[in-house]
């Protein structure tokens, strides 16, 4: 396990396993922005000295505690990712085939994807080939002004079978070059739409910032951040 997603994982494990309301970031990090979204979501972005330029983490804590650590560059590459529950992680084949690039969206307003990545619990690879768009449309949630996407992936083994088809339509922020959760359904089931969209924004020094503890929906859906 890589070092720092090592120290990330024992910094979540007592925020999952007792009632803390907030999450700090490991040591030599720094916290950057916090988000509350429906469906009982709430995402921390942090960043730390030992990283690459433009390099952030990006946390995904539902009801239950943390479910997903996300490390990405500058282009929003999926560099590394922690799971809590089970525990594994996973790794992006550098250089990918067709590498993710924030830069090609916002010059272009459309951009292709393909990467391969790796788990250390035994699955096979997996291929992600797909495409984020921007819609030409833009938004204020919480006075944070977001750009409106829609994209569309495919999730493939390693003998070619399509294994999940998904879509959605999303945010994604120029000022902190991330994207952010919104709707999202199977290709296959279009009508059965997922609404984790953004509803607050949180700065260091506001009230609820770094705050382990999802606002919107707990309780009223069940969190399918794994999906």
């Amino acid at each position: 396990m890589n070092g720092h997603i090592a120290a990330v994982a024992l910094a979540l494990a007592p925020v999952a396993g007792a009632a803390q309301t907030t999450f700090e970031p490991p040591v030599g990090c720094t916290g950057i922005l916090t988000v509350q979204h429906r469906a009982c979501i709430v995402t921390h972005v942090w960043q730390c000295e030992a990283d690459a330029p433009g390099a952030q983490w990006v946390a995904l804590f539902v009801e239950n505690g943390p479910y997903q650590v996300r490390k990405i560059d500058e282009e929003f590459q999926w560099l590394e990712s922690y799971y809590a529950n089970p525990p594994r992680t996973e790794l992006m084949q550098v250089p990918a085939p067709d590498p993710e690039s924030l830069t090609e969206l916002f010059a272009t307003r459309y951009d292709t994807y393909d990467f391969t990545t790796t788990s250390d619990d035994g699955r096979d690879p997996e291929r992600v080939v797909g495409y984020d768009a921007l819609t030409g449309g833009s938004v204020e949630i919480d006075g944070e002004p977001l750009l409106l996407t829609e994209y569309g992936y495919d999730l493939i083994s390693p003998d070619g079978e399509v294994l999940y088809s998904g879509a959605g339509r999303q945010f994604v922020s120029e000022r902190h070059r991330i994207f952010l959760l919104g709707t999202s359904w199977e290709q296959s089931t279009p009508d059965d739409v997922f609404d984790a969209s953004p509803v607050e924004f949180a700065y260091p020094g506001e009230p609820g910032f770094f705050s382990s503890r999802p606002k919107f929906d707990c309780g009223v859906v069940m969190s399918k951040a794994a999906q």
